[in-house]
């Protein structure tokens, strides 16, 4: 059996234009090329199919007998095309909304609210994944992320939600062999334990009038989890958020070494591709947890 290829697409619709309308002109015209482009497209369809398509008169162009039997498929083929288009872009528009979040600000922050963003958007199924890890939003099935950090996600937009106030803490047995530090300064010689992006140490010191630290020294994790255990197992002084240690506080597990800060930059912020800025169901959960935050007096 002869396997035939496909006819060029802008032919197919070139042929679908004028048999609906029994018109060149007007076919080029829907088509935004010019007649001449057009009769030039029935000549590739019809030689590539080895049939007449059309009988052209001075008066006009009338359909032959296969160019009748031809068209049905072609428009319903065209027409599936487009219904199926029409499907995806409305999925884009609505249903799942896949959010990716770290397991502490889905538990402390996020979930607690959820009820009110479906009473506001009963259109969008909201799909809550809690991970640490940075999103690869050209390869993960997520839509959009919540990460504390410092807003700056190259290719992506950041929208600052809120600002986390952090405190530093210790193991008991850290601050037994070390002594409770007097003052902020006292904390540059004590081993520190990291978040993934080794920065937040710097602002802190920063924000204390401290400049002249050196690099950052110390284990880095990308799970906050882990983070808490290592400052619990005594390997160093951590900053962590103080709602998130407040349990480990209240049952003297950790050690407060120093004030609750609140470092503005240092927050919690909405990311996604820039290219998904104005698809509604972003754009609606964009607009919903901005405003939970400002309703909250969290946000800057």
């Amino acid at each position: 059996m002869i396997e035939r290829k496909m006819p060029p697409l802008n032919a197919l619709r070139a042929f679908e234009a004028t048999a609906r309308h029994l018109s060149v002109k007007n076919a080029a015209e829907e088509l935004c090329v010019t007649p001449g482009a057009v009769s030039q497209l029935l000549k590739t369809l019809e030689f590539h199919l080895g049939v007449k398509l059309f009988h052209r008169v001075n008066r006009g162009i009338f359909l032959t007998d296969i160019g009748q039997t031809y068209l049905p498929p072609v428009r319903n083929a065209f027409r599936q095309i487009t219904e199926a288009s029409s499907r995806i872009a409305s999925a884009m528009e609505t249903g799942m909304l896949t959010v990716s979040v770290t397991s502490f600000f889905a538990s402390a922050w996020l979930v607690p609210r959820l009820t009110q963003f479906q009473n506001d958007n009963p259109e969008i199924d909201l799909r809550v994944v809690t991970s640490n890890q940075l999103v690869d939003f050209s390869r993960d099935s997520v839509d959009v992320a919540i990460r504390h950090g410092l807003g700056v996600y190259p290719g992506l937009s950041s929208h600052r939600v809120l600002a986390a106030e952090i405190v530093p803490v210790a193991a008991p047995q850290l601050v037994e062999r070390l002594g409770q530090p007097a003052t902020p300064s006292d904390l540059t010689h004590w081993p520190h334990v990291h978040d993934a992006e080794r920065k937040a140490w710097h602002r802190w010191f920063q924000s204390q009038g401290i400049e002249d630290v050196g690099p950052p020294r110390g284990p880095s994790f990308d799970d906050s989890g882990l983070l808490v255990k290592a400052v619990l197992a005594g390997q160093g002084v951590g900053l962590l958020p103080a709602a998130m240690v407040a349990p480990e506080l209240a049952q003297g597990q950790l050690v407060k070494v120093a004030g609750v800060t609140l470092l503005e930059d240092f927050a919690y912020y909405l990311v996604y591709p820039e290219a998904r800025h104005e698809r509604p169901k972003v754009a609606a959960f964009r607009r919903w947890i901005l405003d939970s935050a400002a309703e909250a007096g969290l946000s800057g």
